[in-house]
């Protein structure tokens, strides 16, 4: 029998995520979260840009009987996590939770109470944070006598991403140069997260990591730019490199780096990986992977259409990994505890 699910949030993973239940032979969508009213009564098929299924989104969405959420607001909130995972749906989510038993302690005792309490499990997965970022090193990992070094480097221009709200207001891109540092509202979520990164990919590989530092370096905009029409005006941020490290006696053994721009050439200091993920180890034996998600590497397509593929990588990773974490005991399911999501066909 089919899995029942709810889409929690209807945005551009969440519409992917619509797509894919829909077409899954395991899964039925059931049931859609949305947050505007202007959204409420609308297909879900629709909404996702296809066809009407027969599910209509609302803002009032009963969990009770449902086997799994797939939960991609843009903003996260434990207590709807919590009211989930107690009423006894598992929860898969791209938007947090990454490595649960390394969050904030008040949050990771609510949320293991909750599984408890639904006899459920809460997994978090996506891309970077996510499958790009934990799942491919420790497979590479696996080839290895010993590892000596991790490192993740993701780079992106976020120039062609049209998510203004999200480019803008959470990212802080467009912001003044003063008013941004690593503890900026929006930011130090977005830095908590990929510091679960670290914590997980040391502790799965148990590399002995006991402190896990956060550097960010901005940099101005040398013009004023469109960006899917908003402006980005000249001297406010147009860019920001990330380096989270896990150290092991005060020496790093782990490091996951991003290096974002909105149109704006890198500085010559930074570091200049190819466009994409790209995963190194140094150990015995040394090895590297590049990574990258477009629509196709045979068909000319539309650009927005190479940019919506990360949308769809993250969420189809999300909705593979539902009928695993449905199997899996109560409580927090990591990628490291989970077996490969497969594509099934």
């Amino acid at each position: 029998m089919a899995r029942r699910v709810v889409q929690w949030g209807t945005g551009a993973v969440g519409a992917e995520a619509i797509r894919g239940i829909v077409g899954h032979p395991d899964l039925e969508l059931v049931g859609v979260k949305v947050y505007s009213t202007d959204k409420v009564g609308i297909d879900a098929g629709v909404l996702a840009g296809g066809e009407p299924i027969g599910v209509t989104a609302a803002i009032e969405v009963d969990t009770a009987d449902v086997d799994a959420v797939l939960y991609a607001p843009r903003h996260p909130s434990v207590d709807d996590a919590v009211a989930i995972l107690a009423s006894g749906a598992n929860l898969v989510t791209t938007a947090f939770a990454f490595h649960p038993a390394r969050m904030a302690p008040g949050d990771r005792d609510r949320l293991r109470q909750a599984c408890i309490d639904g006899d459920t499990s809460l997994h978090g997965t996506g891309l970077n944070p996510g499958n790009l970022g934990v799942v491919v090193p420790l497979a590479l990992a696996g080839m290895s006598r010993a590892v000596e070094h991790i490192k993740v480097q993701e780079r992106a221009d976020w120039s062609v991403y049209d998510s203004v709200e999200i480019t803008f207001d959470q990212m802080h891109f467009g912001s003044s140069i003063d008013e941004v540092d690593a503890q900026t509202d929006g930011l130090r979520f977005t830095s908590q997260l990929f510091q679960e990164q670290v914590w997980l990919l040391g502790d799965a590989l148990n590399l002995g990591v006991d402190q896990v530092t956060t550097d960010l370096e901005v940099i101005p905009a040398s013009a004023d730019r469109d960006v899917c029409g908003r402006v980005l005006r000249a001297g406010t941020v147009a860019g920001q490199h990330w380096r989270w490290a896990g150290l092991r006696n005060g020496e790093p053994v782990i490091e996951v780096e991003t290096l974002w721009t909105v149109g704006e050439p890198q500085p010559k200091h930074w570091p200049t990986p190819q466009h994409g993920w790209t995963v190194t180890i140094e150990g015995t034996p040394s090895m590297q992977a590049h990574l990258m998600t477009l629509a196709s590497f045979r068909r000319d397509l539309p650009l927005a259409e190479h940019v919506r593929s990360a949308s769809v990588a993250t969420a189809m990773q999300a909705m593979n990994a539902i009928g695993p974490v449905c199997c899996a005991p109560a409580g927090f399911v990591t990628m490291a505890d989970l077996p490969l999501s497969l594509y099934r066909g």
